[in-house]
């Protein structure tokens, strides 16, 4: 595709979630890549094969069948007409990024803390986070809003955007199953330790290059913002491996010092205590407030991106 219809793609794409975000009236592919996990594991776990194989078999089919079935429509939609074969592009691009959704998920947190107290955050919070949140106080139900704005930045805008770029729709909507399977057999428990090693281990590929490419944008922003731009990325720099992640600690870690807030410290998950390093500790303690301005540092961020992505989109010929 001309680097003028994947730009006006991009483009299409990125205005299509700012303005309608994940609405639940539309067919979303993540739902059906998510039926067909759960369709497929009990099939793949009852082969006379250790988990580990079976589990990594699962996922290589499942990612190679998304490629080439978006491989099949843009095909056959640019066949039809170009102009088809942007709008398909720009469609399933479109359902791989998630920064509006993302946006209003926490802003009812914070609106639920404002409006209702802490029951109401607490609720509002467990839509979006894994973590137990009976135990979480104000703080802690801010907190934990904002890490998932910041961990998901990247697998909700940054991660695919990037793979657009590298390799079109259909490599966005491969990474899309990738981190579908790590968010549904990714687990560290009995269950998923072995059976979703090969799927935790796409995902964590996949993130390393556009966590760590998060971070200057994050700064970049936050300095527009706030004039926080330098505490971001010197928090990123500090604390970005203090995660159990290999990516999730860098955009938390920017957002911690650009917000002024730490993030981390020990959390429930299914009934055990889970210790995890404090980000940018030292700095103040999170405030209701702070979700709205990680909503607007995380638009902000997807906004230089995509500006970013579309410039280098547009200057591959003239670099050529």
């Amino acid at each position: 595709m001309p680097a003028e219809a994947s730009a006006l793609a991009l483009t299409l794409a990125v205005i299509l979630d700012m303005l309608l975000g994940d609405p639940l009236w539309l067919p979303h592919p993540v739902r059906w890549m998510g039926r067909a996990i759960e369709r497929l594991e009990p099939r793949f776990r009852a082969l006379s094969l250790p988990p580990r194989v079976s589990g990594a078999l699962m996922a290589i089919l499942l990612v190679m069948s998304v490629w080439i079935i978006g491989w099949l429509l843009v095909t056959i939609a640019a066949a039809v007409h170009p102009a088809a074969g942007i709008l398909v592009q720009a469609l399933m691009i479109y359902t791989c990024i998630s920064a509006r959704s993302l946006a209003d998920a926490a802003l009812a947190v914070g609106k639920a803390l404002g409006e209702s107290g802490l029951s109401a955050g607490r609720q509002a919070v467990s839509m979006i986070v894994g973590r137990e949140v009976d135990r979480l106080d104000e703080k802690g139900v801010t907190r934990a809003a904002v890490e998932t704005v910041a961990e998901n930045l990247v697998d909700g805008f940054v991660s695919p955007l990037f793979f657009a770029v590298l390799g079109g729709a259909p490599l966005a909507m491969a990474y899309k199953m990738v981190n579908t399977l790590d968010s549904m057999v990714g687990y560290k428990n009995d269950r998923y330790l072995l059976f979703g090693r090969f799927a935790a281990r796409m995902d964590d590929v996949a993130n390393f290059i556009p966590a760590r490419l998060s971070v200057p944008f994050i700064a970049l922003a936050a300095q527009l913002l706030s004039g926080r731009g330098r505490a971001a990325m010197n928090t990123a720099c500090r604390d970005g491996r203090a995660h159990a992640s290999p990516n999730a600690g860098y955009p938390e870690a920017a957002f911690a010092g650009a917000l002024g807030m730490w993030m981390g410290g020990p959390n429930h998950y299914h009934g055990r205590i889970v210790e995890k390093p404090f980000i940018g500790k030292g700095l103040a303690d999170a405030r209701p407030a702070h979700i709205h301005q990680a909503c607007r540092l995380m638009t902000a961020t997807a906004l230089l991106v995509f500006m970013f992505v579309a410039a280098a989109v547009l200057l591959q010929p003239m670099a050529g």
